[in-house]
């Protein structure tokens, strides 16, 4: 994949315009943050009016800012469980979650790390409806993953403090993923988390 190919924003033909403009609106927030990707250039990507952007979100950019924040913790949550999902052991579990991570990285030309690291860094103390998104969003992936070691028998307190380090780690080794461009760093993540958690039994 090229470059450029790994720019445009492909979308399944069945989404409606609502949604085309909430998907393009996540993928590009993701990839150019939130100052960097303006209202024309979701409208052109999204293949809509800007008249229709405004029609779905009066609030403007910051709203649907928001809701892509939304679309973008529901996707990032799906690859949450399908990686806790493939072992038995959650140690194997968050190895087989940092390989999904670096393949989907690899896959998007390096460009397509955390839905909300950009945005919530740029929109910090300027959006209040985007930075309660971006929380929402990573305290629903510190649940899922706690929710899985609490089901395989951590008391509830260490599985919470196990579940913020597991995040917080995946937020850093996506960033230096893609700055070297390359997969190790997840990867390194990945192993030193399983030894953290097998360390807990």
């Amino acid at each position: 994949m090229t470059h450029t190919e790994s720019k445009q924003v492909r979308l399944p033909e069945s989404l409606g315009t609502r949604d085309r403009i909430v998907q393009v609106t996540a993928r590009l927030l993701q990839r150019q943050g939130y100052e960097g990707t303006p209202i024309k250039q979701i409208a052109q990507a999204a293949g809509a009016t800007l008249g229709s952007v405004y029609h779905f979100f009066p609030g403007g950019k910051q709203e649907l800012a928001a809701e892509a924040i939304g679309h973008g913790d529901q996707e990032f949550a799906d690859l949450l469980r399908e990686g806790l999902a493939t072992a038995s052991d959650p140690a194997d579990a968050l190895i087989a979650v940092t390989r999904l991570l670096a393949e989907g990285l690899r896959e998007s030309d390096w460009t397509d790390g955390c839905p909300v690291t950009a945005t919530a860094l740029e929109t910090l103390g300027r959006a209040p409806d985007i930075q309660r998104a971006c929380d929402r969003a990573l305290r629903n992936w510190q649940d899922i993953v706690a929710d899985r070691l609490i089901a395989d028998g951590l008391d509830e307190p260490d599985a919470r403090e196990l579940a913020c380090t597991v995040i917080n780690a995946l937020e850093g080794a996506e960033v230096t993923a893609q700055v070297r461009r390359e997969e190790e760093p997840l990867l390194v993540a990945g192993r030193h988390l399983a030894r953290l958690v097998r360390s807990y039994r």
